[in-house]
């Protein structure tokens, strides 16, 4: 995990009905966020050439003001995924803006590398581990990333799609070096790519867990 601060006008303009931006200690924060899906069913149902794969997504950080509660949650810029049938179902589905493109990763701690092939080349995010995985302090910047348990997307009528993420509190290390590289800008636009050709704010690795993606429902 990857995240960048980000001017918030920036991301105003892509922010789903009845949300708002999201700040920790005043600062806005995109993420680029790597990942596999291991033994994926959908709706308990595994699908033959399909349970494992890798995903980049970019996401950013907003909160819904629910009858029972503020929901943080998060919205995605941009996923992408190895297969164009993934892509489909998540773009019918949540109407989610994945994208298929070949992929690759390696993960041999201390190293971690998620690639894409786009355009004739191919971009990357590596870290390199260090240190021993810790759950991180609740006031921090690692546990505000990682602890936001619902997603939004944006819906062709101009409505909202909620869905619930359930999962425990990860662990997490620290990373001693971190790289992001490629044309990045044809997928995520100029703006949001001049901010993630900069330092990251922080960078770290999750070690994951069981996870399950709730029914959607129009906000």
């Amino acid at each position: 995990m990857l995240s960048y601060e980000v001017d918030p006008e920036v991301l105003e303009a892509l922010l789903p009905h009845g949300t708002e931006l999201d700040l920790w200690r005043g600062k806005t924060f995109v993420s680029m966020v790597g990942f596999r899906f291991l033994k994926t069913r959908v709706h308990g149902i595994p699908i033959p050439f399909h349970r494992d794969f890798d995903e980049v997504n970019l996401r950013f950080y907003v909160k819904h003001d629910h009858p029972e509660g503020v929901r943080r949650g998060v919205v995605f810029v941009k996923e992408i995924v190895p297969r164009a049938a993934i892509a489909w179902v998540a773009r019918c589905v949540y109407n989610e803006s994945y994208v298929a493109l070949p992929m690759r990763h390696r993960v041999a701690p201390p190293e971690v590398v998620y690639e894409w092939h786009h355009r004739g080349e191919w971009a990357r995010m590596a870290v390199r581990l260090e240190g021993e995985p810790q759950l991180p302090h609740e006031d921090s910047e690692e546990a505000f990333i990682t602890e936001h348990y619902w997603g939004y997307a944006a819906q062709r009528d101009g409505s909202a799609m909620e869905y619930r993420v359930d999962h425990p509190r990860w662990n997490v290390w620290g990373v001693s070096e971190c790289e992001l590289s490629g044309d990045l800008e044809p997928l995520y636009g100029a703006e949001l790519s001049r901010f993630l050709a900069g330092r990251p704010s922080s960078a770290f690795v999750a070690d994951g867990s069981a996870i399950v993606v709730r029914e959607g429902r129009k906000v």
